[in-house]
């Protein structure tokens, strides 16, 4: 396939990027940023928010990973951030539909489920606790999947959003000693995260899933971010909440089951194995 990869330059866009250039697919990389200084494949620097630049993007392409947007709250105002964010969101998938893409996957985020997750109804969270956004950045997404549901009708194929936990790199776990036994520093999210190169990994499992219309999947590792047992974590930051025997001992609160059952998608890396002791 011709893979249209935009927000290229970012972190998840990057790990994409580095995946897919493995491949025998045809990469087309786009960003408002530089291009990253070791791709030396077709990259386009391109104002998604400008209408034009996405169809000249996504022309003759087959299928689109959406990962560019303003990646999260406190960088521009909160008007800023909704405004812009809806406004790529829109002519990525508004091209897409113009241009009889044949599937559309999408950066979403774990914030629409509720983060900062001061107010929990159930253990793990997962789909069903959809939406619950709690700032314009959360918002923007829940918008997004909404929009998202409406163009896969009217195009009739495949739209796949992906709620992305923290994005981790090799480098970034360099930080984890520092919260590693610490639970309120990491109450947030419920401790969650994932390795980039399995953000790279989920885009992949959304291209090849069977699955027809719109969907979103919760996209966390097996594990917490965390070396600490799961449940006393929790305790720490919501005391007397019960986890069902199916979390393991360190296992996520950020439930990947529906990714894992519907698109085949299983987390490889874990901090563990980049984290010395």
């Amino acid at each position: 396939m011709r893979i249209v990869i935009t927000g290229a330059s970012g972190k998840a866009g990057q790990a994409t990027l580095r995946h897919f250039s493995d491949t025998d697919h045809d990469i087309v990389a786009t960003d408002i940023a530089a291009r990253p200084s070791w791709y030396t494949g077709r990259f386009y620097r391109a104002d998604l928010t400008q209408f034009g630049e996405a169809m000249d993007v996504l022309a003759g392409a087959d299928a689109v990973i959406h990962l560019a947007n303003i990646p999260a709250d406190w960088i521009h105002t909160d008007s800023h951030t909704l405004n812009a964010n809806m406004v790529m969101n829109n002519n990525v998938f508004l091209a897409a539909w113009k241009l009889k893409l044949k599937r559309v996957v999408y950066a979403s985020s774990e914030t629409t489920l509720g983060l900062p997750f001061d107010e929990v109804n159930y253990l793990p969270v997962d789909e069903g606790h959809y939406p619950l956004p709690n700032s314009t950045y959360s918002l923007s997404k829940v918008m997004t999947e909404t929009m998202a549901e409406q163009f896969s009708r009217w195009a009739g194929i495949p739209f796949i959003g992906l709620r992305l936990s923290n994005i981790f790199t090799v480098d970034d776990y360099a930080q984890q000693p520092a919260f590693a036994r610490d639970p309120e520093a990491r109450r947030w999210n419920l401790f969650g995260y994932i390795d980039a190169r399995d953000v790279a990994r989920s885009c992949e499992a959304a291209l090849t899933a069977s699955l027809s219309g719109s969907h979103a999947f919760v996209i966390a590792a097996d594990d917490t971010i965390l070396d600490v047992p799961t449940r006393e974590a929790l305790e720490v930051i919501h005391p007397g909440m019960e986890v069902p025997d199916s979390v393991a001992e360190y296992g996520t609160l950020l439930s990947n089951q529906a990714a894992k059952d519907q698109m085949g998608f299983h987390p490889q890396h874990t901090w563990r194995d980049e984290v010395s002791g």
